[in-house]
């Protein structure tokens, strides 16, 4: 007792030191802020933000402190710079954790979908048969069971019977296994080993061999998977006198016999005695299980023995009699198995204790774990997720984290009485995720992410998704739908943190939103023209800006809101866009709560027409000049008149660059002009405007040229040197990561074999541009000239420099061309570019080469494709640091994506919290079908198709031995069409007589031509087009041909057979050629 109060003692100070800095912490963040507040603070790299407050945090008091409390405290100390400040938040004990741990215990979020069960019945079977052992074969995705009265059975990765056979024997199969190099089925009865040939076809499906007689009756049996084996397996048996034997197949044993035995026999018995076996007695009492653990190198066989339970040895010591590592727990052991990353075996017995053991120290477990009430009977693990599952004797399932030791769930399988349909074996298949198990009837239980990913219609909102933000400070997102709920969702857990409910009035639809800069404030406009600020940390309402007396409805319809940075203190500055085409600038003073109208930009389009394509504008003497985008007015001739405009000059769409100096917005329209408002030069000109805009046309849809998004590319200086290599070659790094990580029957690829080429040169492209950058200054801002994007209705995608110029004028790849590409996104340092369209379709592009100087339109890469909706998508975000797409769709859902490889994250609203990390499950939403598709270059495959080398070449000795009298004997005889071509110089064609290179052009064992025609070497002869359409001479034709080459052999003359090959030709109505022989000359011996 005194040796542990210096112990308590010395933490007690530990966390009084951690309380100490935490003071320490928050008063250096209260003083930051309030600094930011006066507008005194200067941004400095050790400036304290949400992520360094956290991290801060985590480092005094370690790792165990939640994010989500972290997040409370920080935004309460950001609203209230003078609060009580208790400690004690920190680890949440302030909030009531009663609806998470229900959300826990809830039976969605458990680990199998018991409900979701699964059965099969083994058709064939015997009466009161049971299912006596399973195996699952990964690399084929088959799984093999085995009946105690003899039936095997392999079925497919669809669950459907492959092949069967019934094994005639006495006695009961115990066990089975795979052979991998053998590639059959061995399985052992109570007195003999059975080898089947599971490949065979039709009568010989019956046939077997069957190995015997053993010493002892076997129990167990497993196969050892060498690699460097070949056609040799080895098995390894355990038996009920306590024995491990070995025993070696060959195919010399099987393959031979087979084909020399033509009888019509079952079975084909071989004497135990011709094989090479060895044994040694490691048990006192029956062994159990035997498995052999590949990452360990050694076997494992466990016994009901109590002294020598568990017994984990290399191979070698079976040959002899040294001492073997052995672990001893009471009652003895009838499972275990091994899990590899943990690095642990975990056993199980009559004793109803799992124990876990160090695969080194056999003399104590590293931990127990207790809750079965009987005896346990199979254990498997689940390496991906961490988890253990045990059986017992009772059907109860348990399911353990291995790394916390915690209970995740007990389940029962109800299935018949007491003592009937006991379960013999279990299996978990980590290609389907499910837990297998074998009694009189195959049972399967899903995972319930499996089954919840792919049944369940994700559903977010109760109507459709208007609105989707990211705040990328606190990591969470905020959606507005058509019915008003505005809902506030964790990203890293998908769980609701609050909703608001009506926020601007009874039935008053929410049609924009903003985030601001910081991230702690959010403005949402309605249909009627009413805009509201929020904070985002508690959801309370800040300012508003109130419905005019005279305002008609939906005559200032909010389609767009963008926070603008504000040159004073303690004032907000919002840019909106009404559905009407009108931009107008709100601001809101600290000290006021209502938000005022302070200019609106004049409509340029019908001056742009009709004069130059630039106007240059004027400050309003009425208005202060300290606003980033000052009120403005036109400079125009007094006789201009708006009347009779051809086509609609509303403004669909706008988007700001307010950095570095500039000071732009860019708007599209519905007739397909883009318009530039550039406030450093007070000019507004005319980017792009389509020519057949001008002319209505009553047949075609008025909206064919309507923009739907605009977006700015531009990247900042920071981020031109936060990226010197690394931040440049991270583009190149996701196109090269994405094919590793879809490379399991989860995409279509297009040119998928050029992987390598393409990443060596985008790689070096990019290492090329970093030095320019860094080496030559005056590219440095000719580099980072904005750019705009556009999205158009007619599905292209297309990009223009601000002075008008066309870059790139692309349609993106999806299953259908030509579909209304809706909305655009891009990282903060423009190295990716995110759209989509109204059919749900995602496309991803590579933009990070293409922003360099000279703008290549071949840089301009397209990645993958995939649809993640059935409906239209509204919007579609990027989450840089996790990697993730975040997609808003009318059908009511925000869905989570891995952005290189199109993976199915999850939904805002499932039951089950978020698992973002990097998975080879590949699974889709109920209501989407298509797989996601790869997009690679079609140029650099065809570069390596021309790359092939032509052995034949030009043969001066035969050229020269070619006289004009030899081509006149060797001549065919004359034909309906007469070919003047002389084929002197191909019969002169021979391969090189010294071969510097072989065949060292060609690629051998093509897989398109196939094993035998792949190795040949290719030779290119171009032939005539008539050719293959042609047929070849009929067959009196041919016979006559065959005489006249048989009397040319014999020297004979040959011109009294030419009438008679004129009357034959006759006979045909359709003229023949055969050019064989000018190709193929027959040479006189």
């Amino acid at each position: 007792m005194e040796e542990k109060h210096p112990n308590l003692a010395f933490q007690t100070n530990n966390f009084r030191i951690a309380l100490a800095g935490f003071d320490k912490l928050v008063e250096r963040t209260v003083a930051q802020k309030k600094d930011e507040r006066a507008g005194l603070f200067v941004h400095k790299e050790e400036a304290i933000d949400y992520d360094k407050f956290y991290a801060k945090v985590q480092e005094l008091f370690g790792p165990d402190v939640k994010s989500q409390d972290v997040k409370c405290f920080y935004r309460k100390l950001c609203n209230n710079l003078d609060p009580s400040i208790d400690w004690c938040e920190i680890f949440g004990y302030y909030a009531s954790e009663e609806d998470s741990l229900t959300a826990q215990m809830d039976e969605e979020n458990l680990v199998f979908l018991v409900s979701r069960k699964q059965q099969i019945v083994i058709s064939g079977s015997r009466r009161r048969d049971v299912i006596k052992c399973l195996v699952k074969i990964p690399q084929l995705d088959l799984l093999i069971t085995a009946s105690q009265k003899g039936l095997i059975t392999v079925f497919n990765s669809q669950m459907r019977v492959q092949t069967s056979t019934n094994v005639t024997d006495t006695s009961w199969i115990t066990g089975c296994d795979y052979l991998s190099q053998l590639k059959r089925i061995v399985a052992t009865t109570e007195r003999t080993i059975i080898v089947w040939d599971y490949k065979s076809q039709g009568s010989s499906q019956e046939n077997y061999f069957v190995i015997k007689p053993m010493d002892h009756c076997l129990l167990c049996v497993c196969v050892v998977s060498l690699p460097d084996q070949l056609c040799q397996d080895d098995i390894l048996l355990g038996d009920d006198g306590g024995f491990i034997n070995k025993f070696t197949v060959n195919s010399d044993d099987f393959g031979l016999k087979q084909a020399k035995t033509k009888k019509k026999s079952q079975s084909q018995i071989l004497d135990s005695k011709n094989f090479k076996s060895i044994k040694r007695k490691l048990h006192n009492d029956w062994v159990m299980k035997i498995r052999y653990i590949s990452p360990l190198k050694c076997f494992g066989s466990c016994s009901l023995d109590s002294v020598h339970s568990l017994v984990l040895e290399s191979l070698k010591r079976l040959e002899d009699n040294m001492p073997v590592r052995e672990f001893s727990m009471p009652r003895g052991a009838n499972t275990f198995c091994y899990c590899i990353k943990a690095n642990v075996i975990v056993t199980g017995g009559e004793d109803k204790v799992l124990r876990l053991w160090h695969p080194n120290i056999s003399t104590k477990p590293v931990g127990k774990l207790v809750g079965h009430m009987f005896s346990i009977t199979e254990i498997v693990t689940n390496e991906k997720d961490q988890h253990v599952i045990s059986l017992s004797s009772a059907k109860v399932f348990r399911v353990w984290d291995i790394q916390t030791l915690s209970l995740l769930q007990v389940f029962h399988d109800s299935m018949g009485g007491p003592g009937d349909m006991q379960i013999y074996s279990m299996l978990y298949d980590t290609n389907h995720g499910m837990l297998i198990t074998g009694s009189s009837v195959i049972n399967m239980y899903p995972l319930t992410r499996m089954i919840q990913d792919t049944k369940q219609i994700p559903h977010s909102h109760e109507r459709e998704i208007n609105v989707m933000l990211y705040n990328k400070n606190f990591h969470q997102v905020l959606t507005i739908c058509s019915e008003s709920i505005i809902k506030v969702w964790e990203l890293d857990t998908g769980l609701q943190i609050y909703q608001i409910l009506d926020p601007h009035g009874f039935n008053v639809e929410l049609t924009s939103a903003s985030l601001n800069e910081s991230g702690f404030l959010f403005a949402t406009g309605a249909y009627n023209g009413t805009v509201k600020i929020w904070d985002f940390g508690s959801g309370q309402e800040i300012k508003v800006l109130p419905e005019g007396k005279d305002w008609k409805e939906e005559e200032h319809w909010l389609i767009r809101l963008i926070f603008l940075k504000a040159q004073e203190k303690h004032q907000y500055l919002i840019l909106t866009l009404e559905r009407s085409g009108k931009i107008k600038m709100l601001q809101g003073k600290e000290e006021d709560i209502y938000l005022v109208v302070i200019w609106e930009l004049p409509d340029v389009v019908p001056i742009l027409k009709t004069m130059n394509r630039v106007v240059h504008l004027k400050m309003s003497t009425d208005r202060k000049t300290s606003l980033p985008f000052p009120s403005v007015e036109l400079i125009t001739e007094k006789h201009f008149s708006q009347h009779n405009l051809a086509f609609s000059s509303e403004v669909s769409c706008i988007d700001l660059l307010q950095v570095e100096g500039y000071n732009l917005i860019a708007a599209g329209t519905l007739s397909g002009v883009i318009i530039l408002w550039n406030f450093v030069t007070f000019t507004v000109k005319e980017v792009y405007r389509p020519e057949e805009g001008i002319s209505v046309e009553t047949d075609l849809d008025p909206k064919r040229f309507r923009i739907n998004d605009i977006l700015f590319l531009f990247r900042t200086s920071e981020c031109v040197r936060k990226s010197s290599q690394d931040s440049i070659c991270s583009s190149s790094q996701c196109e090269s990561s994405k094919g590793a990580q879809s490379s399991k029957g989860s995409k279509q690829s297009i040119h998928d074999s050029e992987t390598k080429d393409e990443k060596a040169d985008v790689t070096e492209k990019s290492q090329l541009s970093v030095n320019k950058i860094h080496h030559k200054g005056s590219n440095l801002t000719e580099s980072r000239t904005p750019i705009l994007v556009t999205a158009h209705e007619d599905g292209h995608l297309r990009l223009w420099t601000i002075e008008g110029r066309l870059l790139k004028n692309m349609l993106p790849f999806t299953k259908h061309s030509a579909i209304s590409l809706t909305s655009l996104y891009t990282d903060s340092c423009a190295r990716i570019l995110l759209t989509s369209n109204v059919e749900g379709h995602v496309i991803l592009c590579s933009i990070s080469s293409f922003l360099e100087t000279p703008n290549e339109e071949k840089k301009f890469k397209q990645l993958l494709s995939w649809r993640a909706h059935s409906l239209e998508i509204v919007q579609v975000i990027y989450v840089e640091d996790k990697q993730i797409v975040l997609t808003a769709s009318i059908d009511g859902s925000v869905r989570l994506w891995h952005a290189f490889n199109g993976h199915y994250c999850g939904y805002f609203g499932q039951r089950r919290i978020f698992d973002l990390s990097q998975t080879n499950d590949f699974i889709l939403p109920c209501d989407v079908t298509e797989y996601p598709i790869e997009i690679r270059e079609e140029s650099k495959l065809t570069e390596k198709k021309q790359k092939y080398e032509y052995p034949l070449i030009l043969d001066r000795q035969i050229w020269k031995k070619m006289s004009s009298m030899t081509l006149l004997f060797k001549r065919t005889p004359p034909k309906p069409f007469e070919i003047e071509h002389d084929f002197k110089f191909f019969k002169t064609l021979s391969s090189p007589k010294t071969r510097r290179h072989a065949l060292e052009g060609f690629m051998t064992e093509n897989r398109e031509a196939g094993i035998v025609f792949g190795s040949l070497p290719i030779y290119r002869v171009p032939s005539p087009t008539s050719l293959r359409f042609l047929p070849l001479i009929g067959s009196e034709a041919q016979k006559d041909y065959s005489d006249v080459m048989s009397a040319k052999r014999k020297g004979g003359h040959v011109q009294h057979e030419k009438p008679q090959r004129r009357r034959s030709l006759k006979k045909h109505f359709v003229p023949q050629i055969n050019l064989a022989s000018s190709f193929f000359p027959i040479i006189p011996k």
